[in-house]
């Protein structure tokens, strides 16, 4: 009786297709040091909407990130920033709910030998952001090799910001966006495991160009979720799902300073008609899942995680 009262409730899930009941991994958060000024040029028009939610101290960031991520189901989150030993403080505060990502925005900026032992020692789980094209550096920068090696090397994934969005200073070019720039770090790197913020947005077709090509490709949608407009976002969506991409995508959210846009970039996808329930199940938590590696029983805890709640 028991059982059969468990298949009803699972099937009501999915026929409703609501997020909530089913695990998700957001595989972009950022811890901050700042509540980042606004400013002409600081940010795209369309944050100017989110004056509200900002947070009004870094130190709300974490504990308003884990609410929104509960709210939400997310059960897992990659969050990355250039400090090691804040974003493992994230770890400590929710253990199990956070891997760690080392973000930089200059090839030269980070110990690469600090790194390499960070990883050894499971501590860093993610190489990225790579957020050099903020500061004028295209992704096939040499100086960006030994990164590219480190990571094929552990079998750690790759993080990259590349696209036309969020260009806020003088530095930073749409042309080292391209994500065809990564074609010969993939030769030259074969097993590497690399996700493209944003899905290289708006450079569509070039992205779907080297996914095509290069199966160790996958891409996220963070930040186009809730920063476009929702007949945008849905139509480059649509795009890559028309591509057969879609167990490649990945729900991110790149919450920075509003940890609402969790639930945003949620809904975002929920209300994409084209996409059926498997194809959010995909994007929302089965091709992380894949993507990382995680084991059965850390998939069949994260299943478990909304009943315990």
């Amino acid at each position: 009786m028991k059982r059969l009262l468990f298949l009803i409730v699972l099937v009501i899930s999915i026929v409703a297709s609501n997020a909530q009941d089913l695990p998700i991994i957001d595989v972009h958060l950022h811890m901050q040091d700042e509540v980042m000024p606004k400013g002409p040029g600081r940010y795209p028009v369309a944050l100017e909407d989110l004056p509200d939610t900002k947070i009004k101290d870094v130190s709300e960031l974490l504990p308003l990130t884990v609410k929104a991520m509960k709210d939400n189901n997310v059960v897992l989150g990659i969050v990355t920033w250039h400090d090691l030993e804040k974003i493992y403080e994230w770890q400590k505060y929710a253990p199990g709910m956070f891997l760690t990502g080392v973000l930089f925005w200059d090839p030269l900026q980070p110990d690469i030998e600090l790194i390499r032992n960070e990883i050894k020692e499971g501590r860093l789980d993610i190489i990225g952001e790579i957020a050099v094209q903020y500061n004028g550096f295209p992704p096939n920068d040499p100086r960006l090799e030994k990164f590219y090696s480190l990571a094929e090397e552990q079998d750690v994934p790759v993080l990259i910001h590349c696209g036309g969005l969020a260009g806020y200073n003088e530095y930073f070019n749409i042309k080292d966006g391209n994500p065809l720039l990564l074609e010969e770090v993939l030769k030259k790197h074969p097993n590497l495991r690399i996700y493209i913020e944003n899905a290289a947005y708006p450079f569509g077709q070039e992205i779907v160009a080297l996914m095509y090509r290069y199966p160790n490709v996958y891409a996220d949608l963070s930040t186009i979720s809730w920063l476009l407009p929702r007949r945008s976002f849905h139509n480059y969506l649509e795009l890559l799902m028309d591509a057969d991409l879609g167990k490649r995508l990945m729900f991110g959210s790149d919450q920075m300073i509003w940890p609402e846009t969790i639930g945003m970039a949620i809904e975002a996808i929920e209300t994409a008609s084209f996409l059926s329930k498997e194809q959010k199940r995909d994007i929302f938590y089965n091709n992380a899942a894949e993507f990382l590696y995680l084991s059965e029983e850390e998939i069949q805890k994260h299943h478990e995680i909304k009943a315990s709640r």
